[in-house]
């Protein structure tokens, strides 16, 4: 696989596609890495030998030592969260080479309030929201209510803008929920000072860092989170989330315009996972489902909530290769359809009489679409050194029945399968 001098890394499904582990991989050889949209409803887990680490906020990067992490401005920052996971990281001996756009929207409790208040305002056209405040606070961005890092350094500043957004979020709080907010404006303002000040060291001008780092040569990984299904713009609206999560947009949450090529990396499920609610078109819901959600341990790295799981379907996938312009793709839990005789792929979808071989804009359209299912073999559970041995010796020791399943997911999408994992830890990966 050719490496351009920016890597973007994007989820190709409905994210937990195991991003954070291929995101730990490229980091090796990153000077910078980037996380540019999304905030604490994100999670990636990395294992690296016998260690496991949880992040929510950091970039993947922080495992690298000698590689910068960026929160760009794209993102929206819960504080508190952050301070903690930088405090957990200290406690490991990984001391934080991190920096925060000062631009980069910050995350309220009233935004968490009302997160709740709304989803059960929605009803059964809630997305199954992971109650961190995430649309409050972009919505708060677009009415020019939002606070950003810089804010929180500058008291006087912050007291007039906390004063007008909280008035705003209290009065629609009120309407949705007939309850006060719990927490008071001074204290918040009291709390929310303090930890601009722990956080104060980190904030700049990430921007023109960046765009200098850049000019020298300096590789830059930009670390998508959650899924192209779940973008703003182009997702299964309105089960999506609340920003853009397909690859452009990390020009526009890093504030770093690229003038050359770069390597965008699709990542992919082996099958599909999904947490909270909409049409779900592959879903299996009887005892082969729940054999692949306690196998590939498909509980949410934020919420811990079970995810719903499913057949691959390469009608999400074939759309996030065009959105995002993808020049390469990476499947990951391959290892967990180990030991299934047969293994279904969906390639399109049909309603009634409808055949359709993109994401539909009709919500009726998708929830009346049955999958197209073509079936290949499967191969036999491997042991982890027999994974082991596969990735020292090469794509071409992988089993014959491994390679006619990546081989046609390539061959149908029409974009190289350049990035293999057989398990967790970072090693057990090929590279092609």
């Amino acid at each position: 696989m050719k490496v351009e001098q920016c890597t973007i890394i994007v989820g190709a499904q409905w994210g937990d596609e195991g991003k954070g582990k291929i995101a730990d991989y490229c980091a090796k050889e990153a000077d910078y890495a980037v996380r540019f949209h999304a905030g604490n409803n994100a999670g990636h887990t990395l294992v690296a030998g016998k260690e496991i680490y949880k992040l929510h906020l950091v970039p993947s990067g922080i495992l690298n030592p000698r590689c910068v992490c960026v929160i760009g401005a794209g993102t929206v920052i819960d504080p508190r969260v952050l301070i903690e996971e930088i405090d957990k990281l200290g406690e490991r001996g990984i001391h934080s080479r991190l920096k925060i756009s000062q631009r980069a929207h910050v995350i309220f409790p009233y935004h968490i309030a009302l997160d709740s208040a709304l989803s059960e305002h929605q009803g059964s056209l809630a997305a199954g929201s992971t109650k961190r405040g995430i649309a409050p606070v972009y919505a708060d961005k677009a009415y020019r209510h939002g606070i950003r890092m810089i804010d929180l350094l500058e008291p006087d500043i912050f007291k007039e803008k906390l004063k007008k957004a909280y008035q705003f979020n209290e009065a629609l709080f009120k309407s949705l929920s007939g309850k006060s907010l719990e927490e008071s404006l001074e204290s918040i303002f009291q709390n929310y000072t303090y930890y601009g000040k722990r956080l104060s060291k980190y904030v700049c001008d990430t921007e023109y860092e960046l765009s200098q780092a850049y000019r020298e040569g300096k590789r830059i990984l930009f670390e998508g989170a959650q899924g192209m299904c779940l973008d703003l713009d182009h997702g299964l609206y309105p089960y999506n989330t609340s920003s853009n999560n397909v690859a452009g947009y990390a020009e526009v949450g890093s504030g770093l315009a690229m003038n050359h090529k770069s390597t965008r990396i699709g990542v992919m499920k082996a099958y599909v996972s999904r947490v909270g609610e909409s049409p779900f078109p592959t879903e299996l819901k009887g005892p082969l489902g729940q054999e692949l959600r306690e196998r590939g341990h498909e509980y949410g790295t934020t919420t811990g909530r079970a995810r719903r799981v499913g057949w691959l379907d390469l009608v999400q996938v074939r759309q996030s290769v065009r959105l995002s312009g993808l020049n390469a793709l990476a499947i990951t839990k391959l290892d967990i359809l180990g030991g299934l005789n047969k293994i279904k792929i969906c390639v399109g979808y049909r309603a009634g009489s409808k055949s359709i071989q993109e994401m539909p804009a009709s919500l009726s359209l998708m929830r009346n679409a049955k999958p197209v299912y073509l079936s290949l073999p499967g191969w036999r559970p491997y042991k982890e050194h027999e994974y082991k041995r596969m990735t020292e010796q090469g794509y071409d020791s992988m089993p014959r029945e491994m390679k006619i399943y990546t081989e046609f997911i390539e061959k149908n999408l029409k974009c190289p399968l350049s990035i293999i994992s057989l398990g967790p830890d970072r090693e057990l990966t090929i590279i092609r």
